[in-house]
């Protein structure tokens, strides 16, 4: 499958973030956390269920298929581990923080996001080293 945009990787994380473990997500919820319009949030549903990352069906909830669940996992994965760096390794406040995690999740390599992990995980100064 081709390279997702930013703004449909996006739509997952939001997606994958706002559904519980059996239930899926509503357009509402969807477009009210990424600050979008309804109509934007069901033209990109369309999108991703075209590619067979959700399954839409009209005014139900919208549920990520597997590779569709796998992929927001990994967003929402790199997200968490960046912002966590920045906050308490890089003392960066947590808004400006999550907004630069939110940018850069869609860029960054699986290998540096490890890296920042590990990083992490042995600094001394984080008695809590088990929730990334």
């Amino acid at each position: 499958m081709e390279k997702l945009t930013f703004t449909m990787e996006n739509y997952l994380e939001a997606i994958y973030e706002l559904s519980d473990k059996d239930g899926g997500a509503r357009v509402s919820d969807i477009a009210k956390r990424l600050g979008v319009t309804k109509a934007s949030t069901n033209s990109a549903m369309a999108t991703l269920a075209e590619k067979g990352l959700i399954i839409n069906e009209r005014y139900k909830e919208i549920f990520l298929t597997p590779e569709g669940k796998t992929l927001a996992e990994q967003t929402s994965y790199k997200h968490h581990v960046l912002r966590r760096f920045f906050i308490e390794i890089l003392n960066i406040d947590p808004e400006i923080a999550d907004k630069d995690a939110c940018s850069i999740e869609h860029v960054i390599s699986n290998e540096s996001v490890l890296a920042m992990k590990k990083y992490y995980l042995k600094s001394n100064s984080h008695p809590d080293k088990t929730d990334l």
